[in-house]
């Protein structure tokens, strides 16, 4: 009868309830209570029976307890806020208080102390011992209570741990362990509290931005910057996003210049070189992107000269944040750029290789 009822209840508890097998729990409290009753009946025997069914009892009060724990746990996951404020280790610790509370009145039962908080005396005296042999979860303890109360860590950020080359997806904030999954779909297992004791990454804010940021460096040849001659400069017009760029800086020019001067000479005080013109180039191809957001930082910038050459860093972000679709933005962003680089003769700089050296002895000779 009572499946039947519980498969047309349209509760989502008494569901779960079920599931977790609390109604067969429950029922072990009948034959405990007929026979606590029916003790007195076996004379000598009645006090030992007593006893077993007071052990019984409380087995199967800890069973029910944990049961109905593990349910609402169940049922609380099915809301959204448990992605924000996730109960399962404070429902862990209930658990653990309740295993104690039990285990000692397993004891006092066992030894027939009536008053069994009593002995809560005795064990202060292995508090030491406890403290060793439960470091972990104590320190599980702390560190999880740190991470849900500052909402440092919710279910289904995204983070990154670097002592433990660990990244991925948080599945479960445990009261000892925090579990992730991999990107591989890899389950990853990491003590809490090494969130708390080392440094880890959070991108919820990429996340809940919609951006993923992409900042890359390259190094160009210094040896290979110019200046721009009156032909580069009739070739890069021809070049997407140039010619405007081109015509301003021109017209801004004449103004302050002889109304007869040559157009060589116009050219050398533009003052324009290929570096600048690779610059100006992805800075507008960028801006013209269509899947890098045109409402967050976006730059194409100049770094101080170094012993590589001189780093030029783009500064972006994508529109998406699928490691897939941004791997493929990022790498088509580059690709361009590459290219436009050498279209303006500008040499990307690579430590030499063996076979660099082998090519510049054979010259040599």
């Amino acid at each position: 009868i009572l499946p039947k009822y519980i498969k047309k209840s349209k509760s989502k508890l008494i569901t779960i309830l079920f599931e977790h097998g609390f109604h067969d729990k429950l029922a072990h409290i009948v034959p405990v209570i007929i026979l606590y009753l029916v003790a007195p009946l076996f004379n000598e025997y009645g006090e030992f029976i007593i006893k077993a069914a007071a052990i019984y009892f409380i087995i199967a009060l800890v069973n029910i307890l944990t049961s109905l724990l593990d349910s609402i746990n169940e049922l609380y996951k099915q809301f959204e806020i448990s992605k924000t404020r996730p109960i399962t280790p404070i429902l862990q610790i209930v658990k653990v208080v309740l295993f104690i509370i039990a285990g000692i009145l397993l004891i006092a039962t066992f030894i027939g102390e009536k008053k069994p908080f009593t002995l809560l005396g005795g064990i202060g005296a292995l508090s030491a011992v406890f403290s060793l042999v439960f470091k972990d979860p104590i320190l599980g303890f702390v560190a999880g209570v740190q991470l849900t109360s500052t909402d440092m860590l919710r279910v289904g950020d995204i983070i990154t741990v670097p002592k433990y080359k660990a990244e991925g997806t948080v599945t479960e904030i445990g009261l000892t362990t925090i579990s992730l999954q991999g990107f591989d779909k890899m389950t990853i297992t990491l003590p809490s509290y090494s969130l708390i004791t080392d440094s880890f990454t959070n991108y919820r804010g990429m996340q809940d931005s919609g951006g993923r940021r992409f900042r890359r460096t390259f190094y160009l040849d210094i040896n290979t910057i110019k200046p721009c001659s009156k032909e580069d400069i009739d070739e890069f017009s021809k070049i997407d996003y140039l010619n405007e760029y081109i015509i301003n800086r021109r017209e801004k020019l004449l103004n302050s210049l002889p109304a007869n001067i040559s157009e060589e000479d116009i050219v050398k005080e533009m003052g324009l070189t290929n570096i600048e013109i690779l610059r100006v180039c992805a800075q507008n191809y960028l801006e013209n992107h269509p899947e890098i957001r045109k409402d967050m930082m976006l730059l194409v910038r100049q770094l101080s000269p170094e012993d590589k050459g001189i780093p030029i860093e783009i500064y972006a972000f994508t529109d998406t944040t699928a490691w897939v679709m941004y791997e493929r933005i990022q790498e088509e962003i580059l690709d361009h750029v590459y290219h436009l680089a050498s279209k303006l003769g500008l040499g990307l700089y690579q430590n030499p290789s063996a076979r660099d050296i082998r090519l510049l002895a054979s010259s040599k000779e």
